[in-house]
């Protein structure tokens, strides 16, 4: 039946290999659509991840790590104070306007932290020491900064407000969602930059527990001593930066409505070149069914065309998503597809093109034996 099925499908090589690019391009088109939406979303929480914090505190309300509320820095002690706290800091994450050499204004969301080896922060230091950031006006920048703000080094100057600051390294990996790049400098600095919002106060208290303690109970005292503020576990806020960006800007519904696109391209295709050959080749149906074959293995020689179909489609459009990927790179653009994610669009390509199979079966089921004796 296998021979058959492609001795069929392959009669006219043309239209397969349109059949199979169309495949292609509708799984290239879901697999970068997915890609790219869990990439955002990786940046959406990224810091949140990396940060070796345990507990989160924020304004009430707060939405994202990206938006943040200040509030009086001196809540920090109630929080050391909380039995099972290893440590407790002051977190300031903000945004800045940066003056270029070219004389254009880029926006720029900095952290400040007093001890950001503490935290493990930033946690991919290309040059550089974070450790130095507390000797004076210095300032460490993600690589990704290059696409907006050019090309920089070590030594080199760029004005935050209208204060001029030493770059003094550069970080690999801190990119957050609003794409606007991520750069690290010390808390006192992060308070100087912004003096009339952020005099006396911070956007977060990060949170560090002891290896035994209860992260729920923790958070629940921090709540009671902090009524005005809220709490949160690292995996909580993390999901809670994400969830924001998907409702608020309608990124869910896109992936949906483009993945849905890319399956319909792919089910029409595969369903028209298997009517087309169904309809161009009955007198070999007759045949199978005049020497005694069921419905059920005609069926399943459309079902291997099909199959046939999904399974090279599947791949032209992985080795596609996979050249896109280093494209996309260049252009700030990260996907990140697992493992899972291949699988699931390898299985729902092959499900599809099965499905889309299903037309031609109902031209075959009602065939006439005796096709194979007329004239």
């Amino acid at each position: 039946m296998v021979d058959l099925a492609l001795k069929m499908i392959l009669d006219d090589k043309t239209r397969f290999a349109i059949t199979v690019l169309g495949v292609g391009f509708a799984v290239a088109l879901v697999l970068t659509q997915v890609g790219l939406f869990f990439g955002l979303l990786d940046n959406a929480s990224v810091t949140i991840d990396r940060l070796d914090a345990d507990l989160w505190v924020t304004a009430r309300n707060t939405p994202n790590v990206d938006f943040a509320n200040p509030f009086p820095e001196s809540y920090v002690q109630r929080v050391r104070s909380v039995p099972g706290v290893t440590r407790a800091d002051n977190l300031i994450v903000w945004y800045a306007i940066v003056s270029l050499p070219s004389g254009a204004k880029e926006q720029v969301v900095y952290y400040g932290l007093e001890n950001f080896p503490l935290w493990n922060f930033p946690w991919d230091v290309a040059s550089g020491d974070p450790s130095d950031l507390r000797r004076g006006r210095y300032v460490m920048l993600d690589e990704s900064a290059e696409r907006r703000f050019g090309a920089f080094e070590a030594g080199d100057y760029r004005e935050f407000l209208g204060r001029r600051l030493k770059i003094i390294g550069k970080t690999r990996g801190a990119r957050s969602f609003t794409t606007s790049p991520i750069a690290f400098v010390d808390y006192g600095l992060a308070q100087a930059l912004a003096p009339d919002e952020l005099e006396g106060r911070t956007t977060f208290v990060i949170v560090k527990l002891d290896p035994n303690a209860d992260p729920i109970a923790v958070a629940a005292e921090i709540r009671r001593r902090l009524p005005y503020n809220d709490v949160y576990t690292k995996a909580d806020w993390a999901s809670a930066s994400q969830h924001y960006w998907i409702e608020s800007t309608g990124l869910g519904l896109t992936i949906f409505l483009t993945v849905f696109l890319g399956a319909l391209v792919g089910v029409v295709i595969v369903a028209q070149t298997l009517y087309a050959s169904v309809a161009e080749h009955l007198s070999e149906f007759g045949t199978v069914k005049a020497l005694g074959g069921r419905n059920l293995d005609v069926y399943g020689i459309i079902a291997e065309q099909a199959t046939f179909a999904a399974a090279l489609g599947y791949g032209v459009g992985f080795l596609f998503a996979q050249a896109l990927g280093p494209v996309l790179e260049q252009l700030d653009m990260r996907m990140i597809i697992t493992p899972t994610v291949y699988v699931m669009v390898f299985v729902g390509t092959l499900a599809l093109c099965l499905a889309a199979s299903a037309l031609s079966f109902r031209k075959v089921a009602s065939l006439d034996p005796a096709i194979v004796f007329r004239g």
